[in-house]
């Protein structure tokens, strides 16, 4: 009885330890399971089954041929956005021409626009008729001589002049004469006026540019001696350099004077009393090359007017990428002129600078060009410039016509 008893204990406790072991087995299958599904999405540092990896890696490829793409349209929109905004420029370039062109008429040029080497603008006033006639009789060509020298040599030389403030006056009928006898004249859109020259100057370029198509264009007083062919020698060195503006450049004191003849009202912007002006040519004769002429007359409006109106013109290019060309030759003083002469050389222009001109430039002309000008050099030698007496009745003949 006690050995069946005991191989019945044994039985059942052998049939529990198998149940024990069956639940236990379940229960660290389902512990084990829940585990992995927890780990599996929890973060990358959990090793995945090797079915996961494989989806993992197609997912991957997927993902980076999907970033490749869209940055492959992205650099494309790219493109496209660049084509459009070039685009965009050349239409807004075509448009601003055009409504440039509109602003101001004589922009649009005329296709029978004539082409020329040189424009010669000889500022000159009312009153200047003897000073007219000087130049006339010496280095000016007059009649068939100017007709040659602007077809053969390209070269346009004409008194500029704009008209008074009442219509058809006296004066303006007199130039109107002078100008059906000479036919020497370029009449501009401007009032006349001793404070107006910076205006007149910007005018000429406007006016000039809209009839001829020059490669340069040159501004001269009329109490100055010019040489042309050296003139001409001078501006072909510089034919092919773009934007340059040739001649005599100086740096003057900005005065603050109202007693002064050169008083500059706004003396302030270039700093403390006894500044100097920034480097200009000197307002006597000056050349400009096309483009910079253009720059003025197209900017016209928006170009600020010092006193002075060499300053204006110095201002107006001195921020621009220019070649600024200081050329001595083309402000010889008279007596320079006379011992440079002597030694066969000539020189552009000839002026005393303590006159901004010819000193007596009517009575004095004549006798500086037959000293110093270019077509007397065999005879310049032979002079003597301190007893030299002129005789300038020509002149005078022609002063009360």
């Amino acid at each position: 009885m006690k050995t069946r008893a005991g191989l019945s204990e044994r039985k059942a406790s052998f049939k529990w330890i198998i149940i024990l072991c069956l639940v236990s087995f379940g229960l660290g299958i389902f512990i084990t399971d829940g585990f992995a599904r927890t780990t599996y999405s929890s973060g990358p540092l959990i090793i995945r089954p090797r079915q996961e990896r494989g989806l993992r890696v197609i997912s991957e490829d997927k993902d980076a041929k999907k970033k490749y793409g869209e940055e492959k349209d992205f650099i494309g929109e790219v493109a496209k956005t660049h084509e459009a905004i070039k685009s965009l420029h050349e239409t807004m370039g075509t448009v601003e021409m055009e409504l440039r062109t509109r602003r101001n008429p004589k922009e649009a040029y005329p296709a029978d626009r004539k082409k020329a080497f040189a424009v010669i603008g000889v500022n000159t006033a009312f009153s200047s008729r003897t000073r007219r006639n000087s130049l006339r009789n010496t280095w000016m060509p007059q009649g068939k001589n100017l007709q040659e020298i602007e077809q053969k040599e390209g070269i346009v030389i004409r008194f500029i002049i704009g008209h008074s403030g009442e219509s058809k006056n006296i004066l303006d009928r007199a130039i109107d004469a002078e100008d059906a006898r000479y036919k020497d004249f370029l009449r501009l859109d401007h009032v006349e006026g001793y404070h107006k020259l910076t205006a007149k100057t910007k005018k000429f370029f406007t006016t000039a540019l809209a009839l001829y198509d020059a490669d340069f264009y040159v501004k001269v007083d009329d109490d100055v001696h010019v040489n042309l062919g050296v003139l001409a020698e001078t501006l072909e060195r510089y034919r092919s350099h773009p934007r340059t503006y040739i001649g005599c450049m100086k740096s003057g004191p900005v005065l603050s004077e109202k007693s002064s003849k050169y008083f500059e009202p706004e003396s302030w912007k270039f700093g403390e009393d006894g500044n100097n002006y920034f480097r200009h040519a000197t307002g006597q004769i000056y050349a400009l090359s096309k483009d910079l002429a253009s720059y003025i007359s197209t900017n016209q409006d928006a170009l600020h007017k010092y006193a002075n109106e060499d300053v204006s013109v110095g201002a107006w290019l001195i921020g621009l990428d220019v070649n600024h060309v200081d050329d001595h030759d083309m402000c010889c003083q008279t007596p320079e002129c006379v011992s440079r002469a002597r030694n066969g050389k000539v020189c552009v222009a000839s002026f005393d600078w303590n006159c901004t001109g010819l000193c007596s430039s009517v009575e004095r002309m004549e006798d500086v060009h037959q000293r110093c000008g270019e077509a007397n050099l065999k005879q310049i030698w032979m002079m003597s410039y301190d007893n030299k007496t002129k005789d300038s009745e020509n002149i005078k003949d022609q002063v009360d016509m």
